[in-house]
């Protein structure tokens, strides 16, 4: 039976694979078809240098939504204007010298490469683009450098042909929105962190592993904020509302797990329990009752940090599930969110280096091979390797993406022979052209639409025009078209090298390198260096998620690493918060002993200190300034979040060096 059932599970797996695509798919695959026909037939008409860029380009901004293409289009244009004035720069320095050249290309891509691994999206491409755009018009023309200025005026007009194209093709045949996909995907974070948030409040803190899957919900829609903004008149406004939602679901998780923490500790948590869940439920009386309560122990003598802390979380939790229900409105809406949040994302200086590094390797390692082997098309092999290798730096699955051009360029080589060769045969028509093209960029557009195939698609429809090279009239030369094809395979052979081989970067490693940069922000926060509160959430968060992917799948092990990873990031955002609340409390007198007990405790990360400290803040809020209360109130819980997590990560937090981290770093300072 159990065979029966195993096999029945591999004959569903077969036929999924081959269930035919999506009408969407196929619509996609006609317009960017048409789109790389009308870039090619304009570039034609127009007697470009090189007409097979302008479709070049189109397959390279291929995207299935409006807004996708639009922003890739946007950085692109951007990126190649820098890298033709780099060009132009390097050629009028270092002309005369092609070590000299060659070394300062490396140099100038090795950058790219870093600053690429601090940007997101469309705008890491950009900065990625800009380098390889000088191997393009500078290194491509290293034994005529006085072509180089019409060469970079012919790549710019190509490109700005290509976005032409497909930005028509896409308006004319109404290529879909993004914003679907990002209201669908804010929906289903925002239903995903209220279940969370419920379960909290009911039966304790989910764990780790519950709130970082809930967070990477959270985090998937933010590539597409950005691109949302292009989509509508009012995209400005959608953005930041989407913004304001994702960084205000993000605090909710914080806050549920800190809530569940203090209802252990609480004397009479039902009644805020209660509160919670009918604020939850839509009860617009909850949140103001739960501050009229907090201000009321705050002006009296029978609070302590455990009850503050309660309550404070409570009010946390409702009032950033009203900013998300804001944010949301706004992205659906269009009108203005009553906040705009930055979202920073975690980047780690030595992944950063290490990318960078590995693309100087490569291009120093191609360089020599090439120039050794004598080959004449040293320059074009070159401009290959740095292209591959610029493409896979700010690729997710670099590894992946190596695969798919070790096995996708002779699959492009492969199908551009076809077509020159046998479907064309020497016919000179662009009707026959572009019939016989359809095939291949429709495949590779289908390809590039399933994950498991996205890069080798990605490299057949870029690399298939490269290698066709469809020109006007059609030269139909056999040698050209072997040079290039051994030219693109050997490109490919050593990017799949060099990254397997090359400074490879494991998961322990850049789990390693999220601790420390963890443990760096921890100090700074725990010592009182000035910075945004409320931004550290989010890049806390961003940070957790990112270490989530890097844990494993399961067992022990990724449940304590996570357990580390959160403790850190929660320890993080209280002292943040507490050291900005602290200033504002810093220019009433009646704070002023308090205040310093509270940042000495903060430096010693010492859990009975915080607590003291909370107390006599308490003390200090009954004969302060009563506007100054809910100030006090926001402290107090967050010195006592931090005195748990120090309570209950002790061990974890003397392996990092953090138990009297916080004391020396507030010594130097």
């Amino acid at each position: 039976m159990a065979e029966v059932t195993a096999g029945r599970g591999w004959i569903d797996a077969v036929l999924d694979r081959l269930a035919p695509p999506p009408l969407s798919s196929w619509a996609y695959a006609v317009r960017i078809w048409l789109a790389m026909m009308l870039a090619l037939y304009a570039g034609f008409w127009l007697q470009l240098e090189s007409a097979s860029s302008a479709a070049v380009t189109v397959a390279i901004l291929a995207q299935p939504r409006r807004g996708q293409a639009l922003s890739k289009a946007a950085y692109r244009f951007l990126g190649t204007l820098v890298g033709f004035a780099v060009a132009i720069l390097f050629t009028a320095l270092f002309g005369q010298d092609r070590v000299e050249m060659l070394v300062a290309f490396a140099l100038w891509m090795g950058l790219c490469v870093f600053v690429a691994n601090y940007l997101q999206g469309t705008k890491a491409y950009g900065a990625m683009l800009s380098g390889y755009t000088v191997a393009i018009i500078a290194i491509n023309n290293i034994d005529a450098p006085q072509s180089v200025f019409e060469s970079g005026v012919a790549r710019v007009a190509a490109i700005t042909l290509g976005i032409v194209s497909i930005t028509f093709i896409n308006d004319a045949l109404g290529a879909p929105y993004v914003f679907p996909d990002l209201s669908a995907g804010m929906a289903k974070a925002r239903d995903a962190v209220r279940d969370f948030v419920r379960r909290a409040v009911r039966e304790g803190d989910p764990g780790p592993e519950s709130a970082a899957d809930t967070m990477r919900l959270v985090a998937a829609p933010r590539e597409a904020i950005g691109v949302v903004a292009t989509e509508f008149h009012d995209g400005e406004n959608r953005a930041a509302g989407a913004r304001s939602a994702v960084a205000a679901l993000f605090a909710s998780v914080a806050a549920a797990r800190s809530f569940a923490l203090a209802v252990a500790r609480s004397g009479d948590p039902e009644t805020v329990r209660a509160t919670v869940l009918a604020g939850l439920d839509g009860d617009r009386d909850a949140l103001p009752g739960l501050v009229a309560r907090l201000d009321a122990l705050a002006a009296s003598g029978d609070a302590d940090p455990d009850a503050v802390l309660l309550h404070r979380r409570a009010i946390d939790l409702l009032r950033q599930d009203r900013l998300a229900e804001d944010g949301i409105d706004a992205l659906e809406t269009g009108r203005e969110p009553v906040r705009d949040m930055r979202l920073p994302v975690h980047r780690d200086f030595p992944d950063a280096m290490r990318n960078a590094a590995r693309v100087v390797i490569t291009i120093a390692i191609s360089a020599a091979l090439f120039v050794l082997s004598g080959w004449p098309a040293t320059s074009a092999a070159l401009l290959q390797v740095s292209a591959f290798a610029a493409l896979a730096s700010v690729n997710p699955n670099p590894v992946g993406f190596a695969t798919g051009a070790l096995w996708g360029m002779p699959l492009a080589a492969a199908c551009a022979g076809i077509v020159e060769f046998i479907v064309l045969d020497g016919g000179q028509g662009f009707p026959l052209l572009a019939i016989a093209m359809a095939p291949v960029i429709v495949v590779a557009c289908l390809l590039s639409l399933r994950p498991a195939t996205a890069s080798l698609g990605f490299i057949l429809l870029v690399f298939f025009p490269v290698v066709l090279a469809p020109a006007n009239p059609q030269p139909y030369n056999p040698e050209s078209y072997i040079t290039s094809s051994v030219l693109f395979c050997v490109a490919g052979l050593i990017l799949f090298l060099v990254i397997r081989i090359v400074l490879p970067t494991s998961n322990a490693q850049r789990r390693r390198w999220s601790l420390q940069a963890a443990r760096a922000d921890v100090i700074d926060a725990l010592s009182g260096e000035p910075q945004e509160a409320d931004e550290r959430v989010n890049l806390d968060a961003d940070r957790v998620v990112q270490f989530a992917g890097w844990a494993g799948t399961a067992g022990a092990v990724r449940r304590a690493t996570l357990r580390h990873a959160f403790a850190l990031a929660a320890l993080d955002t209280a002292a943040a918060g507490a050291q900005a609340g602290l200033n504002r409390l810093a220019g009433a007198p009646a704070y002023d002993g308090a205040v310093r007990a509270a940042r000495a405790a903060l430096r010693g990360a010492d859990g009975e200190a915080l607590r003291r400290a909370g107390t006599a803040l308490l003390a200090a809020a009954r004969s302060g300034p009563a506007e100054s209360r809910r100030t006090a109130t926001r402290v107090v819980a967050d010195l006592t979040t931090a005195s748990y997590v120090v309570e209950g990560q002790g061990r974890v937090l003397r392996r990092l060096g953090l138990w009297r981290a916080g004391t020396r770093a507030g010594d130097v300072s």
